[in-house]
C-alpha cells in the first residue's frame, strides 16, 4: 500500500515538483574523466540515482532563453537557470545550469523567464549535445 501511494504521489506530482525549482535536481550530477573511442580524455556526467528517476519523464522547468542563432525565433535553443548575462556560456555557472531545448514551436527571444514543458533526456553518451535535453518541448505557464 505504501509503495502504491508513493508511486501515485510521485507520478502525479512530477510536473508540479519540477516547475518549482528543478534546477536543484539537475545539479545532482558529478563528472568523471574517461577516454573516448579515439583515446581522448573527455568529461562524462554521472547522474544521481534521484535525477535518473526523471529520465524520459515529462517535466516543467523555468529558465531564460539563450539563443543559438542571432536572428529569428527558434525551435532549438538553450534554456538557462540564470539570466543571459550570468549563464554558463558567460563563465558564471556550471554546465548543470543549462538545458538543450528541442521544441515543436518557435520561441521568441525574451529577457524574462519562461516555462517550458517536455520530456527530459539525460545525455551521457553524445558529446555533440548537452547533458540535459528537453524533447518535444513547448511553452507553458
Amino acid at each position: 500500500m505504501k509503495k502504491l501511494l508513493l508511486a501515485l504521489l510521485l507520478g502525479g506530482s512530477v510536473c508540479a515538483f519540477a516547475q518549482e525549482n528543478f534546477w536543484t535536481t539537475l545539479a545532482e550530477v558529478g563528472f568523471e574523466n574517461r577516454k573516448d573511442k579515439d583515446g581522448y580524455e573527455v568529461e562524462v556526467p554521472l547522474f544521481s540515482k534521484h535525477l535518473k528517476t526523471f529520465q524520459g519523464k515529462k517535466i516543467k522547468i523555468k529558465g531564460y532563453v539563450i539563443p543559438l542563432a542571432e536572428v529569428g525565433d527558434q525551435s532549438r535553443f538553450m534554456l538557462s537557470a540564470l539570466p543571459f548575462n550570468l549563464c554558463y556560456f558567460c563563465g558564471a555557472a556550471g554546465p548543470e545550469t543549462v538545458m538543450e531545448i528541442d521544441s515543436s514551436e518557435k520561441i521568441k527571444f525574451t529577457s524574462k523567464a519562461i516555462v517550458m514543458e517536455g520530456v527530459l533526456i539525460l545525455n551521457d553518451k553524445d558529446p555533440n549535445h548537452h547533458m540535459y535535453i528537453l524533447k518535444s518541448a513547448h511553452l507553458t505557464n
